[in-house]
């Protein structure tokens, strides 16, 4: 009777501790080389500290981590349980079925709620308003602009401006003010510009500085529920906005041609340029002065409006999706559900990651927290975003094939370029059946 006693005892005990260690996993996130992947890896250790479960954010270069991600995808690997993937990704990785369906998530856990709505819109959602979503908001980015405090208050140059331009010298609210703000500072004789502006072609640069100016507009790239482009993109709306677009080039550095978001610190950090477009990640490292000399004289503004009041910016960052192949499914549940914790949001924007989480955007503690943050609140709740269908790559190639050569080179005019563009897309779309 003892004897079988302590046989049953010493099975059960066998059990809990095999039991203990199956709930013990382990899960890997993959992203991209970057500080903040750095972020995350900080904060998921006290997800480890809270459940005991280790969490390994696993990166690679930007420039193979795309390829790298697909490659385990088709291969159908269960390397990660995660990624925090691009916007862009939505379509492909969806219809692959790449990714977990996170619609009952989203609704069950107050998603929608919890995060900026624009945040949840463009990095969950696929299709367009389908009302589908396959991750949740993680990395919040998107262009905002930095500038030189020092010129914008130097009494003189406030002084010449409105005398020139009839109104204070700040911080431009409007396209129009941007664009006269650029003109006055352009100064090639003494080496300094008015602006550095997105031209780089090569993948999404040159996109995403002319969204900015198309979506202030008041204009959009398309219809994303029918595929719909002839009259959108090429709608007179973003004519006027193309032309602006193209204003602003006149008054950047000489060589500005291929110009994306290292240059674009580059123009504040060297002394060269009054004001300079840049994603929002990139922002800290104008503020250490070990990296710019001239940090404690800049400022930061988010995308002013356009002339109808409109005001929106390009869409950067990233969402965090299960994926499909992973055999973690039910812990990476568990941890999106303590990811998407106001105190858990919190830490993670304490730490440096940019948060979604409307609860903290919208808290003085986090407006206050940077000199950029303010400027980060207002712009996550107007941000839009470019096709996240599968075939994005071949849309965003015909975009910088029509639109480079107007910005850079001043070929053509907007209209045709905007023309050319809406027939390469038109027939793109049909091709893909869409």
């Amino acid at each position: 009777m003892l004897r079988k006693s302590l046989t049953a005892l010493a099975a059960s005990a066998v059990f809990a501790l095999s039991a203990g260690a199956a709930a013990a996993q382990e899960l890997t996130i993959f992203w991209a080389e970057w500080d903040p992947a750095n972020y995350l890896q900080e904060l998921v250790n006290e997800y480890e500290k809270e459940t005991g479960v280790k969490v390994t954010v696993e990166t690679t270069p930007w420039s193979d981590f795309q390829t790298k991600a697909f490659a385990e995808f088709n291969a159908k690997g269960s390397a990660y349980d995660l990624v925090v993937g691009d916007s862009q990704w939505l379509g492909a990785a969806s219809e692959g079925g790449h990714y977990v369906d996170l619609t009952d998530f989203v609704k069950k856990n107050n998603v929608l709620e919890k995060m900026a709505p624009a945040t949840v819109k463009f990095y969950s959602e696929y299709p367009g308003n389908s009302g589908k979503y396959w991750s949740i908001p993680a990395e919040g980015d998107a262009v905002g602009w930095s500038y030189r405090k020092d010129w914008f208050e130097d009494p003189k140059e406030m002084e010449a401006f409105k005398a020139k331009y009839g109104y204070d010298l700040a911080p431009p609210k409007t396209w129009k003010e941007l664009l006269d703000i650029a003109e006055f500072f352009n100064r090639p004789d003494q080496k300094r510009y008015g602006v550095a502006i997105y031209t780089q072609n090569q993948y999404d640069g040159l996109a995403m500085g002319v969204e900015n100016a198309i979506f202030s507009y008041g204009g959009e790239l398309g219809d994303y529920s029918t595929y719909k482009v002839d009259g959108i993109i090429n709608s007179e709306k973003n004519v006027t906005a193309l032309e602006a677009y193209r204003k602003l080039f006149a008054y950047t550095p000489p060589g500005w041609t291929n110009a994306f978001f290292a240059e674009n610190n580059q123009a504040i950090t060297e002394g060269l340029a009054a004001m300079s477009m840049n994603y929002f990640a990139f922002f800290p490292s104008l503020l250490n002065e070990s990296t710019n000399p001239h940090a404690k004289n800049t400022g930061f503004f988010p995308n002013p409006a356009g002339p109808d009041g409109d005001q929106f910016a390009a869409l950067g960052g990233q969402g965090i999706s299960i994926v499909s192949y992973s055999e973690n499914q039910e812990e990476a549940f568990k941890f999106l559900e303590w990811f998407i914790r106001d105190d858990v949001q919190q830490k993670w924007a304490d730490l440096g990651g940019y948060t979604c989480s409307a609860a903290v955007l919208q808290s003085e503690k986090f407006q206050n927290a940077t000199p950029y943050n303010k400027a980060f609140y207002e712009t996550m709740f107007k941000v839009k975003d470019f096709w996240a269908v599968p075939e994005y790559a071949e849309l965003l190639q015909q975009l910088n094939q029509r639109i480079y050569p107007y910005v850079v080179n001043g070929e053509g005019s907007a209209k045709e370029a905007l023309d050319s563009l809406a027939a390469d897309w038109k027939a793109t779309f049909q091709k893909y059946g869409r």
